[in-house]
């Protein structure tokens, strides 16, 4: 298969997140002949009962080039035209482990060895699969994670703080609310408080933000309804800690707010030639960077259609990717060699 061949492969295989299984099977097949074409090691690390990342490396891994496998729901196959591939996953993030995949084929085909990939489950919801690679790392030195930034360097991304926001209340006819007392009416309340606290912002990052993302409650028209609840999230750009305060104020006494996921905000370094961006949505970083080394975010494709009816990619950017990736490898291993540690 070539590039694009191997993308919309990927994309017509459902790997909605906790579905990964099979787009797992495919790639280990896949990265299997490729091991042993070119000596090198494959495993799948188990993240949950069946459900597994894949790590595939030729000699000592010392960068290591990553992604993950998942996808949003819900499943549209795959598509093309001259310009883009479209589909679910065609830009988030399918289409960055073909480039990724054709990277490693181009630099093993050129003889360069101590890289690896690796491909994660659930970035989508809660970074499962991070998580447990975490727990195992290669001693790796660098990281470079995709994600689409239209092949832009990303200088920062913005952390999520995601919470759970549940009222009880106590039915009743709706005909005698005076019986009763909404759950709904206290947790509209309290998400009028939350969307009144004040955000902060970052020089970087700009301004912090929140989405109120589901709401739900209540049993008929005709019922005070006895529950309530809301999922709420806040794109961090610096402390959490001064919004879980905001938070736990406002829902004092009418409702129970409780922290379901925390990822930091992060600042990179550059690397030299090309161009930088900012970003506003969470990766994997945040829960890899510490074992699997320096972190380094760029991937083809747009944000702004992840995760839409839209979702697409770019053809040319695709073909850029893979010539980033492989250069920026080959710089890395490159500036390891020169260091005085590693001269004899």
């Amino acid at each position: 298969m070539n590039l694009f061949e191997l993308i919309r492969a990927l994309i017509d295989i459902e790997s909605i997140t906790n579905n990964e299984r099979n787009v797992e099977r495919f790639l280990y097949d896949y990265l299997s002949a490729l091991a042993a074409r070119f000596s090198g090691a494959i495993e799948r690390m188990e993240a949950e009962p069946e459900r597994f990342n894949i790590f595939v490396h030729w000699g000592p891994p010392v960068v290591t080039l990553s992604t993950h496998m998942d996808t949003v729901p819900p499943f549209v196959a795959s598509k093309e035209d001259d310009q883009f591939i479209w589909g679910r996953g065609a830009c988030d993030a399918k289409g960055i482990i073909g480039t990724m995949i054709f990277a490693a084929h181009k630099l093993l085909e050129d003889r360069v060895r101590n890289f690896g990939l690796l491909f994660l489950v659930g970035e989508e919801r809660n970074s499962t699969g991070a998580k447990a690679a975490s727990q195992s790392p290669r001693g790796c030195r660098y990281l470079i994670n995709g994600e689409p930034t239209e092949n832009q360097l990303a200088l920062a991304s913005k952390g999520a703080l995601r919470l759970e926001v549940i009222a009880h209340g106590k039915m009743a006819h709706s005909a005698y609310p005076d019986l009763g007392d909404s759950a709904i009416d206290r947790l509209l309340d309290v998400l009028h408080d939350i969307r009144r606290i004040p955000l902060p912002e970052d020089p970087l990052l700009g301004r912090c933000t929140l989405n109120i993302g589901t709401i739900s409650g209540g049993r008929a028209p005709n019922v005070v309804a006895d529950s309530a609840q809301a999922e709420i999230m806040f794109r961090l750009v610096g402390d959490p800690g001064p919004l879980r305060q905001s938070v736990a104020a406002a829902a004092a006494g009418r409702a129970n707010a409780s922290e379901i996921l925390c990822t930091p905000a992060m600042h990179f370094e550059r690397f030299d030639g090309i161009p930088t961006t900012v970003v506003s949505y969470t990766t994997d970083i945040p829960v890899l960077a510490g074992a699997w080394g320096k972190p380094f975010l760029l991937g083809p494709g747009s944000i702004h259609v992840a995760h839409t009816s839209e979702e697409r990619v770019p053809k040319l950017q695709l073909e850029q990717a893979v010539e980033i990736y492989s250069t920026m490898v080959r710089d890395l291993l490159a500036g390891e060699a020169r260091k005085p540690e590693n001269v004899s």
